[in-house]
């Protein structure tokens, strides 16, 4: 059964319910009130029975001979049965109209005859008919000698009510389907985006099609926020399709190189160069080269797919100056061509990785000596900034285009393909900024082509009161 459906039952039934109640309710009612003015109307005709009694008689003729003397009552014949019966409840005169036939009386009649008191009640006559009576004691000398009760037909009382029950039935059935065709048209409109929903999606799964996006119809109710929700799921979605399949092709790219250089270095090894030392030790070295670049590439792969699945960092005070110095005495070792020197050196200490941290700053480095040509510089220093430990790396190399420097960052990304270098494998800036990302920090780059370039790291710096309470809590003595 879908939604629609029993959306439509549910709020169709609740309706019957409600009208069900109110009908019951307007019904109860109006039967009350149209009864209760029969018996005020009956009350009255019997009082005006009782006034006609009271003036025929003399209060002290009663109490002496104990008989009262009634009147004629036939002029209430054409629309009341009128009954007047003793104290104890032994009729003594009946209207012409009742032709010899006595109203009967429930238990409990007489005692309210001998209290004074006033009762009214229903009965079934012969031929099916019902009547209602009220029946009034009336009084003499202060002592209830007798009542008088006066009945009438209920035929035109139930029949105005069963044309009342017949209108709320009528109405009531005419409200539900009204109500039923309109809630199917609105449930229908209600659920249309959630069923555009569907057709999106399946047409997705049948294309695979991660560019198409469900149309929002009203954009502020719950289904247009859910549509939204969903559309940047898909997008999120597509961007991560594109970059896997991004990262496929780059992978294969980027491993070929080395697999076509292995495997070319293996045939000219079983076509004779293994018998030649110069040539078995330049193959050699060769397939030595491509196999550390491969696992390099594999352990830079491995890392960012940490990344993304939340690895955690070892954070303990890191002196960043200390840092600075053991990376600028290591890359010295690595430079040929280019001269690296230290600049501006302030003392900074962060919370951070001290192992990442020494990665992110040898691939800045890396970056900047690879692109800097022989005789260049590569600068690093160290300032503190507004709480900020801010690590330089610049260069005066080739630079970057600005087109380039929003896609740095991204994965196998390579500003210098179009200039015929091969360069690195395009990880080492995405991995410096998810280590920079991951203390707190950024990386910031400022660019002119034939100038250099400037990669400007930005941690956290660590107070003083800070660093002591940590020291404290990881069992360091001060």
């Amino acid at each position: 059964m879908s939604i629609r459906t029993r959306l439509t039952i549910w709020y169709t039934s609740l309706l019957a319910i409600s009208l069900l109640v109110f009908g019951a309710l307007i019904y109860s009612l109006l039967a009350g009130i149209l009864t209760s003015v029969m018996d005020d109307r009956l009350a009255g005709q019997a009082q005006d029975v009782i006034g006609l009694i009271q003036n025929e008689n003399d209060p002290v003729a009663v109490m002496l001979s104990g008989r009262v003397q009634l009147p004629s009552i036939d002029v209430f014949a054409s629309q009341y049965f009128i009954q007047i019966v003793q104290a104890d409840g032994e009729p003594v005169q009946l209207s012409e109209n009742l032709q010899g036939q006595r109203l009967p009386m429930p238990d409990g009649i007489a005692g309210d005859i001998a209290n004074g008191r006033t009762h009214a009640y229903t009965i079934d006559a012969s031929g099916g008919v019902r009547l209602r009576v009220a029946s009034v004691p009336f009084v003499v000398a202060r002592r209830p000698v007798g009542a008088v009760l006066v009945a009438q037909s209920l035929t035109d009382l139930d029949a105005a009510l069963t044309v009342v029950r017949s209108a709320l039935l009528i109405g009531a059935l005419t409200s539900l389907l009204l109500a039923a065709v309109g809630g199917v048209i609105l449930a229908r409109a209600a659920l249309r985006p959630i069923q555009a929903i569907t057709t999106t999606a399946r047409q997705i799964t049948q294309a695979q099609d991660l560019s198409q996006r469900i149309p929002v119809a009203v954009p502020n109710d719950e289904v247009g926020r859910l549509t939204s929700t969903i559309n940047d799921m898909l997008a999120r979605l597509e961007t991560l399709f594109q970059a896997q399949q991004r990262l496929v092709a780059d992978v294969s790219h980027e491993l070929r190189t080395p697999l076509t250089t292995i495997q070319g270095n293996l045939d000219l090894l079983r076509r004779g160069a293994a018998a030649d030392p110069a040539m078995r030790g330049d193959a050699l070295r060769a397939i030595g080269d491509e196999t550390a670049r491969m696992r390099r590439m594999v352990n830079d792969l491995l890392l960012l797919a940490q990344a993304d699945a939340g690895l955690k960092l070892r954070l303990e005070p890191v002196e960043l100056d200390t840092l600075l110095l053991e990376v600028y005495r290591q890359t010295q070792v690595l430079a040929s061509s280019v001269t690296v020197r230290l600049g501006a050196e302030d003392q900074a200490t962060v919370m951070g990785d001290q192992d990442r941290l020494r990665q992110l700053l040898l691939n800045l480095v890396d970056n900047a000596m690879k692109y800097t040509p022989a005789g260049g510089t590569v600068t690093l220093g160290l300032s503190r900034r507004d709480g900020w430990a801010q690590v330089a790396v610049s260069d005066t190399g080739m630079g970057i285009a600005a087109e380039d420097l929003p896609h740095i960052f991204e994965r196998f990304y390579r500003a210098d393909r179009s200039r015929g270098r091969s360069g690195g494998s395009g990880l080492g800036l995405p991995i410096a900024g998810w280590i920079a990302q991951a203390h707190g920090g950024r990386i910031e780059v400022t660019s002119q082509m034939g100038q250099g370039s400037i990669f400007t790291m930005w941690l956290p710096e660590l107070t003083a009161d800070e660093g002591r309470r940590t020291n404290e809590q990881m069992g360091y003595s001060s």
